[in-house]
């Protein structure tokens, strides 16, 4: 399935969540009201969602006089991928972790704590790197963007109907449990729909992080010590905004909670074995 494809039906269905709620929260009219709001939302998410989540984590470009190191090492394997040259920004945060974000390879961004540039080797990191310019090559940072933003949106549509009530399609105030019932059910099913994609997508970008740098033991030891890294260090950002949780290289979550029964990432386990497996292919 391409990922035009993949994207259309992600789109479908978080309309057809909101649609959905706003059907409960004011009957037809709701629903209709829903409809424009879940349309408009996703052309706006499509030219504005890479900005707001580098907003949300306060992320600031780099160059190559600020960063020389880090620059020069995305624009190695930038090459290596045939991609144009993305921005590169850093995120003040204690935990090892990296994103990619965008609508497509001409107006890339990829993102890198400060945290793992002090816990990565070079040889790591640029493995890392090569994974986030991947997920570009592949053009489904799209994807992984629009959905992050779009499941917050429903978290917050639900909450606000359960705070609220709702109305059916007669106009009589809707079942307090069934208002409850909804406002834990949407963002479950929204973080369903994420789930269903983003699984498949980090298997593809670590075989292509592979071939971009060449050297696929880098990232299987990056991810093992990103992981190890990440359930003794909290990332606040993550923390305040979980459904972006599944953009990271590795779940910023996963030190425990009930982000943990949706599980946006593969195991690490399976991910370093197939690494492996490339590497002894080679």
């Amino acid at each position: 399935m391409n990922n035009w494809l993949k994207t259309s039906i992600l789109m479908a269905g978080i309309i057809a969540l909101f649609a959905m709620i706003g059907g409960m929260i004011g009957g037809m009219s709701g629903m209709l009201l829903a409809l424009l709001l879940g349309g408009g939302m996703n052309v706006w998410a499509y030219w504005n969602s890479d900005k707001m989540v580098l907003r949300m984590y306060n992320a600031h470009p780099v160059d190559a006089h600020s960063a020389p190191e880090l620059y020069a090492m995305v624009e190695e394997l930038a090459r290596n991928a045939g991609l144009p040259m993305p921005k590169v920004y850093v995120i003040d945060e204690d935990q090892p972790n990296a994103f990619a974000t965008g609508r497509n390879p001409e107006n890339a961004a990829v993102a890198a704590t400060s945290g793992i540039m002090r816990v990565l080797s070079y040889r790591e990191l640029r493995g890392v790197m090569a994974h986030e310019l991947a997920h570009v090559q592949h053009r489904d940072i799209l994807l992984s963007t629009i959905s992050a933003t779009m499941a917050g949106a429903i978290s917050a549509l639900a909450n606000f109907a359960m705070f609220f009530g709702g109305r059916d399609a007669n106009g009589r105030s809707m079942n307090p449990i069934a208002s409850i019932a909804l406002a834990i059910l949407a963002p479950i099913a929204a973080s369903l729909i994420q789930m269903a994609i983003s699984r498949a997508r980090e298997f593809e970008a670590d075989a292509g992080g592979a071939r971009i740098s060449g050297d696929p033991l880098a990232l299987a030891d990056a991810l093992q010590k990103i992981e190890a890294y990440a359930q003794g260090i909290p990332m606040h950002a993550a923390d305040a905004h979980p459904e972006t949780a599944q953009m990271m290289i590795i779940n910023p979550l996963i030190g425990g909670g009930l982000s943990n029964l949706f599980r946006t990432h593969p195991q690490t386990t399976e991910r370093v074995a197939r690494l492996h497996a490339i590497a002894r292919g080679q």
